[in-house]
């Protein structure tokens, strides 16, 4: 069976791989496989370029034509599984093996090529996940600042806490105020 692979940019997560499968599906192609940054196409039904580039537009997702590109969006989702991995391994591997592992590439060369394409080092774009990461984990409130900080490797709370002022803006405890529902004064039920 002869199939056509799209390379898709701003996929992140399980839903977003949901969502791709389900706008091609309606759209009338047969996705064979969609993962991360990927999607195949049975060509039994063949796929106009600029069709399934505008439909995926539409719902914020783009189509990848440069080789560069590609590499990047596959290093953003190595970089999610990457988190994945620091959480659940005795050992993580640095980021670095762990990127070399998975491209069979240098360091050097991924580095360069993401931050030319992404305008961001590799560093910084996993700093972000992260911190996107404890916001989600924050929202939960089953956990303190201190076990957050352990599972997502942070050296400790202190450390934690001032990269998630950096990145967001707001201290940690700004930000779990703002998660806390308003409460209402007697006055203000009345």
């Amino acid at each position: 069976m002869k199939t056509t692979l799209l390379h898709i940019k701003n996929m992140v997560c399980p839903r977003c791989i949901e969502a791709v499968r389900g706008l091609l599906e309606q759209a009338g192609y047969r996705p064979t496989q969609v993962t991360l940054g990927q999607a195949q196409l049975d060509q039994t039904t063949p796929a106009d370029p600029a069709a399934v580039a505008s439909l995926l537009q539409e719902a914020g997702f783009d189509v990848l034509l440069g080789r560069a590109e590609q590499l990047t969006e596959q290093i953003k989702g190595a970089l999610g599984e990457y988190l994945e991995h620091l959480r659940t391994a005795r050992m993580p591997l640095t980021t670095s093996a762990f990127l070399t592992d998975r491209f069979a590439a240098t360091y050097s060369h991924l580095s360069k090529v993401f931050s030319r394409t992404a305008n961001l080092t590799i560093e910084k774009y996993l700093i972000r996940l992260k911190i996107e990461r404890v916001k989600e984990m924050l929202s939960y409130g089953e956990m303190t600042l201190g076990e957050i900080a352990d599972q997502m490797r942070y050296s400790s709370g202190q450390h934690l806490s001032n990269q998630f002022r950096q990145v967001t803006g707001r201290s940690v405890s700004e930000f779990r105020r703002d998660l806390m529902p308003k409460r209402l004064s007697l006055d203000e039920l009345a």
